[in-house]
């Protein structure tokens, strides 16, 4: 279904071209597997405009990838001896003379010229269906997928043969990466130009910390009384919680670092938001307007169907993004880059700006596909976004799913891309439990077992029934990276793989994630009685993603450098010490009270018990790395100060 990819201590190079007799050649796997004669519902109108990537190979691929190796991987000369945007463009990017061919094949093709960006990693071009389809020697269609209705080719696209070793991938010519969504737990579900999405509340009772209440008067749970759930963190308790306060005393607060954060379309509220829940929760640590700047990308205005790409839910994920990351490290500046749309057209340019023009020293994104099944063109074309990164000293995490090990949906267990990609951190979910002192009691794998109290009982009985949880697995597209070997135990890597070969597991550090050991947020809702500012408990590992790159933000300020890639040193040396916490499985659940209407209890409570660490999955929690949390948690100052 997808290219295959072979890694070696990196990512894949793409395999040969086909040549036709008409002196074309095919961009291998460029058809998406969804795209069947049985799956397709009609024609794709010919006069219809679309605005597609051609993305252009790196000049040499072996040496860009030995370079990120070395830049990365402690003991080498060059380790942390980082090149700017400059150098990476003049070393390894597609020539001016690769870009003007392609520029004047796609201009004589009758194709409007868009942006080439600094990197010169693709060429932009917007045509009509028609032009599309005779330039790449294609028949466009839309095809039932996933509950959508998308744009594909019926077939791999060709290039003029003579392009086809400068040529990487085209992205936007179909529409596979509209399944993308956002990795929070409550999503909004609006148009793009549209009002906040629907009020949230908390339902009393719940605790201002682990174990300050316990529900004594429902049926024990597994023969336990169970603690009520944490209303939500401050950030003063996730800062207390993973040692942040002490490195504070240091004057390392995050100030000197840069952290990007990358969503689909912007809040319009979100400064206020995020100012008034600073004002509120944290009021020693403001969000000043000079700490706060936005790039946004105008609104795609061919988004098809009525709600577009959920732009409130992207609302929501935004807020917690912001308030995470700033609540972690109030002292770091924050970049935030709205795409234009859900897609990965738009996504990936968002990424390629902070990457090419040095935006940002840490990139934290909150988004990702349900497993692997992505056309090859786009896996190539991040890869390529991810490994400038890396060379460059900009570190790249993002959120590992919240759907555990995918079986529900899938049928067949997987990571998500784009975490399972090998030049970026992925970050899974913990429940996290911190006590009255704001010190960490235990923190586990985040995989939620719900059992709903209904009728004296609790449905289904222990251990309930699968929600949602931390993401992770083995990778089909990517093999083992350099720096999981002889780390990642062989019976998680050799997992989804054939004969001897092994592969990339998800995750590789995790933070707090839990919605139900959740973070505190606040943002512009719509309630019954109009929409206003209002908090919530939030989780997913669209909490996870941006507590960590806080959490590099303060380190990168106590050590007064940044630290970019940080897989090779997390797993060859930071690993071996206390530095990180190993999290192992925790028996334990918490009681949590919601609203049925969501917003108050004029239409009735529903009271469940949420487990911690639910055990009937592929993926476990387990002593050492595991395929739920990876190496385990950042542990304190000693983290801060080796990784």
């Amino acid at each position: 279904m997808l290219l295959a990819f072979a890694v070696v201590g990196g990512f894949a190079a793409a395999a040969p071209s086909a040549a036709s007799a008409q002196g074309r050649s095919d961009i291998p796997e460029s058809h998406p597997a969804w795209a069947t004669p049985q799956a397709k519902v009609a024609d794709a109108a010919p006069s219809a405009k679309l605005t597609f990537r051609v993305y252009l190979n790196l000049r040499d691929q072996a040496a860009a990838e030995a370079a990120a190796r070395s830049v990365s991987e402690p003991g080498s000369p060059s380790y942390r001896k980082y090149l700017s945007a400059a150098q990476v463009r003049d070393k390894f990017a597609a020539s001016d003379v690769t870009v003007g061919a392609v520029k004047t094949w796609l201009s004589g093709a009758g194709f409007a010229i868009g942006s080439v960006p600094s990197n010169r990693a693709y060429v932009e071009a917007t045509g009509t269906a028609d032009q599309v389809q005779q330039a790449f020697d294609i028949k466009l269609g839309k095809y039932a997928v996933k509950g959508q209705t998308l744009r594909a080719a019926d077939k791999n696209l060709s290039v003029p043969a003579a392009l086809a070793k400068d040529v990487l991938g085209v992205i936007g010519v179909d529409q596979a990466t509209n399944l993308f969504k956002p990795n929070h737990t409550d999503g909004r579900d609006k148009p793009q130009d549209v009002p906040p999405g629907p009020g949230f509340r908390n339902a009393a009772p719940c605790s201002s910390y682990y174990g300050e209440k316990t529900d004594t008067t429902d049926p024990a749970y597994n023969g336990k009384q169970l603690p009520y759930a944490p209303c939500g963190y401050t950030p003063a308790q996730l800062r207390s919680a993973y040692g942040l306060d002490t490195a504070a005393k240091l004057g390392a607060d995050g100030r000197g670092t840069t952290i990007a954060i990358i969503d689909a379309f912007a809040s319009p509220t979100i400064y206020a938001d995020a100012s008034e829940y600073a004002r509120r929760n944290d009021p020693a640590h403001p969000l000043k307007a000079s700490q706060f700047s936005q790039k946004v990308f105008p609104v795609n205005p061919d988004l098809e169907g009525p709600d577009g790409c959920d732009a409130a839910g992207w609302y929501g994920e935004e807020t917690l993004d912001v308030e995470a990351a700033h609540g972690l490290a109030p002292g770091a500046d924050i970049l935030y880059v709205g795409g234009s749309d859900c897609q990965d057209l738009s996504l990936d340019i968002a990424l390629n700006w902070v990457v090419a023009g040095q935006k940002a020293d840490i990139i934290s994104n909150s988004y990702g596909d349900t497993g692997e099944d992505i056309p090859a063109d786009e896996v190539k074309a991040f890869n390529q976004i991810s490994l400038q990164a890396v060379l460059q000293g900009i570190g790249v995490y993002f959120s590992s799913g919240d759907n555990g090990d995918e079986v529900a949906r899938l049928g067949t267990p997987s990571p998500d891309f784009s975490a399972s990609a090998p030049w970026i951190t992925a970050v899974g979910g913990t429940s996290l439990a911190v006590g009255k002192d704001g010190k960490r009691i235990f923190e586990t794998g985040w995989e939620t077992g719900k059992s709903t109290l209904t009728n004296g009982a609790y449905t289904p009985a222990f251990p309930g029934a699968y929600t949602s949880g931390s993401g992770g697995g083995t990778s089909r597209l990517f093999e083992q990276p350099f720096y999981q070997q002889g780390v990642v135990p062989d019976a998680l890597s050799t997992q989804n793989q054939h004969g001897n070969k092994k592969g990339r597991v998800v995750p590789d550090i995790s933070a707090v994630g839990d919605p139900n050991t959740g973070f505190l947020v606040g943002q512009t809702q719509t309630f019954p009685e109009g929409a206003h500012y209002d908090q919530y408990r939030i989780g997913g590992t669209s909490l996870a993603s941006p507590v960590f790159a806080g959490v590099m933000a303060v380190a990168d300020s106590l050590t007064h450098f940044h630290h970019g890639f940080i897989n090779p040193v997390i797993y060859k040396v930071t690993s071996r010490t206390s530095a990180i916490a190993d999290t192992q499985h925790v028996d334990g659940a918490v009681a949590r009270v919601d609203y049925v209407n969501g917003v108050d209890a004029s239409g009735g409570l529903v009271r469940s018990a949420r487990l911690f660490d639910y055990p009937n999955l592929t993926i476990h929690t387990t002593a050492g790395y595991d395929n739920v949390t990876g190496l385990g948690t950042p542990n304190g100052l000693l983290f801060l100060f080796l990784v």
